[in-house]
Parts: C-alpha cells; structure tokens; sequence
C-alpha cells in the first residue's frame, strides 16, 4: 500500500533529508586519499548523526552492522565499512539514511578521491548523477510510475552504461522502505499513476559494463558481476502539485552561508 504524506509531514522528512544531506557534505569533505578508511567514513557518520540530534536509519536494519554504506569501484552498494584506505582515483559510493522525530531521509552520493581518477571514472559519475535528475523530473503529478525508470535507463544506455535491474528504488517515510518499489528501467506509462503526497527514493545505480551483479559472501556487498565501476547516487523527492520536491538537499540559506 502506497503511503501518501500531507504537507506538515512532508516538511518533517525534509528535516530528516537535511541531515542526510549535512552530513553526506561533511563526510565527502572530510576523506584524505590513503589514509581515510571505509570505517573512519562510518565512524564519521555515526558522530554526525549524533551532531545532528538524528537516528541512523541503516544501523542493525534487518542486521546490517553499521551506520553507514560505503561502496568502493565496482562495488555497486551495502559495502560494509572495514580497514580498505581509499587512494586516489578511487570513486567511493556513501549510502546514508538518517531518522528525525521518527520520518526517514534516504540519500546517496559517489564521490572521486583525489585527484587521480580516470576520464571513464569522472564520466560514469557524472551520467548517474544526471540520471537521477532524469528521473527526478520524471516523478510527476499525473504520470505513471515506469516513466522515471524509463527515463533514467533512457538516459544511462544513451551514455553507453547499463542500468542495475536486480537493486531497485522505494517508497519511504516513517520507514525506510515503503511501497512502491521504484525501478530504474522499463517501458514508460506503466505502473501506478504518481499523485500527490507520494514520497519516493529514486536511486539510480549505473555500471560501466554489464548490468549484471552479485553479492559477495557477507550477503551484503553487491558488486558487478563483470568488475567494472559502479556508481550510485539518491535522493528522497516529495511529488507535488507544482512538480517534484528533493527533500534530501541542505537548506538554501544555511548553504549559502556555509559557502559564503
């Protein structure tokens, strides 16, 4: 059953998103190349949420041991924190979700460390992230649910990657997973029809090879199933009247100042 919010909770999911979005900046702005390690970034994740006065959403979820998801080139996502130091030219992918006065904020973004990477590295970033947008304004006041998964894959095949079929976006709002599961491909016009009050997780995650993936044995790291790169990114976004609502952004004054 699908969820829909009313604009007072919409409003406390956007302070759940802020968070996540805080702390996603303060996180990507704090790795040092060959000394950051996957489990500094977890640590880092569990102080902020402290900071912020917020829950994590992914700690001991259905038994994941940690607060943060870090995933490293061709992990796609649920890499579990560990001693892996992050060198330049990596790209590392962090998965966040954080909990405010019991509302979620879900939000991901992959990053390039230092200054080494790749052309093919810098490229795939900057097409998932475009995706996500793709989809983004494709999640629409009228439109059908496999037109933001269409217009994602569209987008993604278009650039010579290939869109992950086996993992998949969601519902969220007082939980982390809500109906419905939100797909990064298809045909358009199918599925539900979108409507207002609809909260959606749309989070494309986009390989350089084969779409293909698997899961490495501590049943939580996905990786692609050909070693290729894989990037990954998200945002929480309310449907309204007046078009989609990122609900995981800093807010607009606060980032001016912390940028001025």
């Amino acid at each position: 059953m699908i969820i829909k919010k009313t604009p007072a909770q919409i409003e406390k999911m956007r302070a759940a998103g802020a968070v996540v979005a805080r702390c996603l900046k303060e996180i990507a702005e704090s790795i040092v190349p060959g000394k950051t390690t996957t489990l500094d970034i977890d640590r880092m994740a569990e102080e902020l949420t402290k900071k912020y006065r917020a829950k994590s959403s992914f700690k001991n979820y259905r038994g994941y041991p940690n607060s943060v998801c870090v995933a490293v080139n061709e992990e796609v996502v649920h890499g579990i924190p560990g001693n892996r130091a992050l060198m330049s030219g990596d790209i590392v992918g962090i998965d966040f979700g954080a909990i405010v006065d019991g509302w979620q904020g879900d939000s991901a973004i992959t990053i390039l460390v230092g200054d080494k990477g790749t052309e093919e590295a810098k490229r795939l970033l900057r097409v998932t992230r475009e995706a996500l947008y793709m989809g983004i304004d494709a999640a629409r006041v009228g439109n059908r649910l496999s037109d933001i998964g269409h217009a994602i894959q569209s987008y993604v095949e278009k650039n010579g990657y290939s869109v992950v079929r086996d993992l998949v976006g969601h519902g969220i709002g007082r939980n982390m997973h809500e109906d419905p599961h939100v797909p990064n491909y298809g045909m358009p016009g199918k599925g539900v029809r979108l409507e207002e009050g609809m909260t959606l997780a749309i989070e494309p995650m986009v390989n350089v090879g084969t779409y293909e993936v698997e899961t490495l044995g501590d049943s939580w790291t996905v990786v692609t199933a050909d070693g290729s790169l894989s990037a990954h990114f998200e945002h929480t976004v309310a449907i309204r009247r007046d078009g989609p609502d990122i609900l995981t952004v800093i807010p607009t004054e606060e980032a001016l100042t912390t940028n001025g």
